[in-house]
């Protein structure tokens, strides 16, 4: 770029022309570093916001910790001491928890589906009121039993809910546990248990779910004091780190605690993944988009070539006409650092404003935008890095090739 720049600047324009070419080139860097900045600020900005809304989707069905067995499926109720763990500040709620895959019937249609009994407590805990679609947030009245389904599990049966809560019925198919099976007899448990609602946290929870009482899932799993897991929803603000080492040290060896995030760890691991690759193509980009500004650079040292000769025969050194063009070209990339960042987050305040631009397929959900003063200091951080090495470079080297080895 610089030597196409310097072939057409000596033999083909003429002295106004190269003021009008470099004028115009100085503007394609300017609008480049502009693009590339504002790119930068718009997309990290809407990681951000998705990261947050998948970290909302798989965060908020699951418990802020979940207390499990190291080995085998179940444990023991009475090998967790549940009094120490109360001892744990920062507890809000805490539900026993069941898990199994049963086979669930609706008029001709069987669905596989992961059963969970949970205590009342879990409800308050995923906050099932906000995420309740239809139907009433409960799971036991009167000493009756009801189950809450997930969306698309419950559409995919066929399921119909009316104004009277537990006219809707499914048939829930559970293995039976250490049992020989005989010809002629079945290899499940079953059971008819009403419908009291159906909720929407996110796709594998909708298709996937079925929550009944802790002590209707142990009749049908012919379960006696065994639980597969303890959720433990903490206070607004507590860390989850050290409540986790707290509880650790209460529950023993004999038990894992996880917190939410280690349970969707891969998917929280690609989404950091993504960001991370889209930021270093856009620094690519911005590469060979500082091409234009040291092409302006060379142009502007073609131009003002007489005078530097003039210049260093006055007596000025070459580290003065080096510091001269080196200042330029910082202008140049401040002027599109900054246009970047106000047309940038001027666009994510906007969206954050008015939610102009709403995501497809989604019901007019608006695209999350959430704003990090981190990913602004990595991005005007590296900018401004890159910005400094491609006004520095090209000087360097117009100065040693016409007038010899530079001396600071």
């Amino acid at each position: 770029m610089t030597k196409f720049a310097h072939y057409i600047a000596k033999r083909y324009l003429s002295a106004s022309g190269k003021k009008t070419v470099i004028s115009w080139m100085t503007r394609i860097a300017v609008s480049g570093i502009t693009i590339i900045t504002a790119a930068l600020i718009i997309l990290l900005s809407v990681f951000n916001g998705i990261e947050s809304m998948i970290e909302d989707l798989y965060t908020d069905f699951d418990a802020d910790l979940t207390i499990q067995p190291v080995s085998g499926k179940t444990f023991d109720e009475k090998d967790l001491h549940v009094a120490s763990i109360d001892q744990v500040p920062g507890i809000e709620a805490k539900s026993r928890l069941i898990e199994e895959v049963v086979v669930v019937k609706h008029e001709q249609k069987w669905v596989n589906a992961t059963l969970v009994g949970v205590d009342s407590a879990f409800l308050r805990g995923v906050k099932m009121d906000e995420h309740l679609i239809e139907g009433s947030a409960l799971i036991q009245s009167d000493n009756k039993p009801y189950a809450l389904v997930g969306a698309k599990l419950f559409e995919q049966l066929g399921g119909f809910l009316t104004q009277q809560v537990g006219e809707e019925q499914f048939i829930l198919y559970a293995p039976k546990r250490e049992v020989k099976i005989r010809p002629g007899t079945s290899p499940f448990s079953t059971e008819l248990i009403a419908i009291s609602g159906r909720f929407d946290f996110n796709k594998e929870v909708n298709s996937q779910i079925v929550l009944v009482p802790l002590d209707f899932a142990r009749s049908i799993l012919r379960y006696e004091k065994e639980l597969t897991g303890y959720a433990i929803y903490l206070k607004s603000g507590q860390s989850l780190s050290e409540a986790k080492e707290l509880l650790q040290k209460k529950v023993g060896s004999g038990f894992v605690i996880k917190t939410n995030l280690e349970k969707n760890a891969l998917i929280f691991k690609t989404s950091q993944t993504e960001k991370v690759i889209v930021l270093g193509i856009l620094l690519f980009v911005f590469v060979l988009a500082s091409f234009n500004l040291m092409a302006s650079i060379t142009m502007l040292f073609i131009e003002k070539k007489d005078n530097i000769q003039t210049l260093i025969a006055l007596g000025s050194n070459q580290a003065t006409i080096h510091r001269i063009f080196f200042f330029e070209g910082i202008m140049i990339a401040g002027k599109g650092l900054l246009f970047g960042l106000v047309l940038g987050y001027g666009l994510c305040f906007l969206q954050l404003g008015t939610g102009w631009l709403t995501m497809p397929e989604t019901g007019g959900q608006v695209f999350p935008v959430v704003i990090s003063v981190s990913d602004a200091a990595i991005i005007v951080g590296s900018v401004s890095v890159l910005s400094l090495v491609f006004s520095y470079l090209p000087v360097y080297f117009l100065l040693q090739r016409n007038f010899g080895r530079i001396s600071f």
